[in-house]
C-alpha cells in the first residue's frame, strides 16, 4: 500500500547510510540499529514459508504497486535494469544500457535467457511488455513512468529503443521496476484482460516460476531450473507465500514456526520478535517515509495555512512512540533521507536546511484563524490495514480538534484502504490519507517527480508551475550531483507548500527463523530477487 502500506513502508537510505557501519539509530522512545545483510546461506532448503500481510489483487506488472505483489514478483519477473541491496542500478535483462542523444534511450537485450515456459526472450517480447503501460486501456499503475516517452521501437533482433517528448533521466532507472518488467508477448496476447489471475498467473524469467494460486491461502513459487543468472540460483526450490491479515497472528505465526519469515512488520509486535528464540528481528535500509497526504486541495485543505497548521499540532513524538513502538525518527520532508542514493553525503547538508516540524499548538490555532478555517471538516480516511493507520488517525483527530479543525474519521476496509492510491475514485469525499511512501530507485526524483501537475500519484492535484520547470530541469541532468542539487530545490518548494504532511522515516523491517538466513535486509526486496539468495543456516 503505498498506502500505509502498512507498511509497507520505505525508508531510509541516509539513515542507512549513517547507520550501516554498525551505529544505531536514536527513535522516539528507544534506539535500532541498521543491519544491510544477514548472513550468506550455506546450503540448499526444501521449502521455506513466507507471510505477506494480505493477498495481491493481481500478478500483473502493470498494477504491481504495493507491498504484497512486488514481494512476490520480485522473484517471479524481471526488469531491463536491476536494482540491488546496496541501492545501485546495473544490468538486468538489458546487458546494456545507452543515451545516444536526450531524448533516446537504447537498450541491448541479454541473450540466452528463457521464460518459464522454455521460449527465448527477444525484443519483441520487451516491446509488447513495455508498451502496455502506454495503453489507456490497460491503466497501467506506473503510467508515471511514461509520461515522456513517445514511442517504444524494435531496432534490431536484440535491441529496443525508447524515444521521449523530452530529456527523462529517471526513465532509464525506473526500468529497474515494474515499470521495466518483461513478459512473455504471447503470453501477453493468449490472456489479455485475464493475465496475471489466480486462473492464468504470469511467465516471465525470474528465479522462481509461479506454480499454484490459491485464492484466499497462498501463492507457491517453484525453481526455475533454467534460470540464466549463476550468481542467484536458488538455493530453496520452494517458497509458499501465505496471507495473514490480522497483525497479531501473523506476529504469532513467525513465534511458532509456523512461517520462517516475512518483511514489513507490525511494529506493535516488535517487542516480542526481540525477544523471540527461535528467529530474529532485522531493521533494513529504506527508503520509506510516512506522511499524511492532502488529497482534496480544493476542500478544507486547499490552503496552504491549514495544512502547516495541521502539521504544527501533530506531537511526532507521542506519534513514533505509539504507531512505530520508537523505532523510527522524525521526518523533514515526504522523502526520506534514505531516498537519496544517487547523493547520500550532499543529502544530508540539503535535509539539515530544512526547518525542525515542531509541535506548536497556539500557533497552528492562529494560522487556522487566520485562514478562516475554524470549525471547518477534513475527512481523513482509516483501516484496520495495519495498527499505525488508527493510531495515526487518531492523533490526527485529537490535533485537528486542539486547532478548531473538525477532522473526521471514515473507516474502509483493508482492500479500499489500498485501493485509494490506485483509483481515483476511491477518494471521492476524502481530504486525508496516511502513507508509508517508498522510493523503489535510488533517486529522489522518482518522489519528488510525483507532485508535478498531472502526475498520477499527485493524488491532491498540486499545481506549480516553478515546480514544474524545476522537475523537467532535474530530469534532463545526467550527473547525479547536479540533479541531486535540482532535486534540493524541490524538496524545499514541497516542504515550504506542505503539499505532503511529513510524519517519520522507518527502517525496513524482516523476521527470519534461525533455520534460514541470506535474504537482504532492506526494502529493495520489492525489486530484488531476494528469495533467491535464501537458503540453510547451518
Amino acid at each position: 500500500m503505498r498506502t500505509s502500506r502498512p507498511l509497507a513502508a520505505l525508508a531510509l537510505v541516509a539513515v542507512a547510510a549513517a547507520a550501516c557501519g554498525g551505529g544505531s539509530r536514536p527513535a522516539g522512545s528507544g534506539a535500532f540499529q541498521i543491519t544491510k545483510d544477514t548472513a550468506p546461506a550455506k546450503g540448499p532448503v526444501d521449502t521455506v514459508t513466507w507471510s505477506l500481510y494480505g493477498e495481491p489483487l493481481s500478478l500483473d506488472y502493470a498494477y504491481a504497486f504495493d507491498y504484497p505483489p512486488n514481494t512476490v514478483l520480485a522473484n517471479v519477473c524481471e526488469q531491463l535494469q536491476r536494482i540491488t541491496p546496496d541501492l545501485r542500478v546495473e544490468p538486468g535483462l538489458a546487458s546494456a544500457s545507452s543515451s545516444p542523444d536526450a531524448k533516446r534511450w537504447v537498450y541491448t537485450i541479454r541473450p540466452g535467457v528463457k521464460f518459464h515456459d522454455g521460449t527465448a526472450l527477444t525484443a519483441d517480447d520487451v516491446v509488447a511488455s513495455l508498451r502496455r503501460h502506454l495503453d489507456p486501456k490497460v491503466g497501467s499503475s506506473w503510467i508515471s513512468a511514461y509520461m515522456n516517452v513517445a514511442s517504444v521501437e524494435k531496432t534490431g533482433p536484440m535491441q529496443v529503443t525508447v524515444h521521449l517528448t523530452k530529456p527523462d533521466q529517471l526513465f532509464n532507472e525506473e526500468m529497474g521496476t515494474s515499470a521495466g518488467t518483461v513478459e512473455s508477448a504471447a503470453t501477453l496476447a493468449r490472456e489479455g484482460r485475464n493475465y496475471g489471475t489466480p486462473d492464468t498467473g504470469v511467465n516471465c524469467t525470474g528465479p522462481y516460476s509461479l506454480a499454484r494460486w490459491q485464492k484466499g491461502q497462498a501463492i507457491t513459487l517453484k525453481r526455475f531450473d533454467g534460470y540464466w543468472d549463476a550468481s542467484l540460483r536458488p538455493k530453496a526450490a520452494t517458497i509458499r507465500t501465505v496471507f495473514i491479515q490480522d497483525p497479531s497472528t501473523r506476529v504469532n505465526s513467525l513465534l511458532s514456526g509456523e512461517v520462517d519469515g516475512t518483511y514489513f512488520l507490525p511494529s506493535s509486535g516488535f517487542a516480542k520478535l526481540r525477544a523471540a528464540s527461535n528467529g530474529k528481528l532485522y531493521y533494513g535500509p529504506n527508503t520509506t517515509a510516512v506522511s499524511l497526504i492532502p488529497t482534496n486541495l480544493k476542500g478544507t485543505l486547499g490552503d496552504a495555512r491549514v495544512r502547516k497548521a495541521l502539521s504544527m499540532a501533530l506531537d511526532r513524538t507521542g506519534i513514533i512512540k505509539a504507531a512505530a513502538a520508537g523505532v523510527a525518527t522524525p521526518a523533514k520532508a515526504p522523502a526520506a533521507i534514505g531516498a537519496w542514493g544517487i547523493a547520500p553525503e550532499a543529502a544530508k547538508g540539503y535535509y539539515a536546511q530544512l526547518p525542525d516540524l515542531k509541535q506548536d499548538v497556539t500557533a497552528a490555532k492562529q494560522l487556522v484563524q487566520q485562514a478562516g478555517a475554524s470549525g471547518k471538516k477534513i475527512v481523513m480516511t482509516t483501516s484496520t490495514v495495519s495498527p499505525e493507520v488508527g493510531v495515526i488517525a487518531n492523533a490526527v483527530q485529537a490535533a485537528g480538534r486542539a486547532i478548531g479543525l473538525s477532522v473526521e474519521l471514515r473507516s474502509v476496509a483493508p482492500d479500499a484502504y489500498t485501493a485509494l492510491f490506485t483509483d481515483a475514485k476511491s477518494r471521492t469525499g476524502v481530504d486525508l490519507m496516511m502513507t508509508t511512501w517508498y522510493d523503489s530507485t535510488p533517486d529522489p526524483l522518482e518522489f519528488y517527480g510525483i507532485l508535478r501537475t498531472g502526475n498520477f500519484a499527485n493524488y491532491g492535484g498540486y499545481s506549480n508551475p516553478a515546480y514544474d520547470a524545476l522537475v523537467d530541469q532535474a530530469n534532463s541532468e545526467p550527473a547525479p550531483a547536479a540533479r541531486a542539487a535540482t532535486v534540493a530545490k524541490l524538496q524545499k518548494l514541497a516542504v515550504d507548500d506542505m503539499v505532503w504532511i511529513p510524519l517519520y522515516e522507518v527502517p525496513y523491517t524482516l523476521f527470519l527463523n534461525r533455520k534460514v538466513t541470506g535474504a537482504p535486509t532492506g526494502i529493495t526486496q520489492l525489486e530484488y530477487p531476494w528469495a533467491a539468495k535464501l537458503g540453510s543456516a547451518g
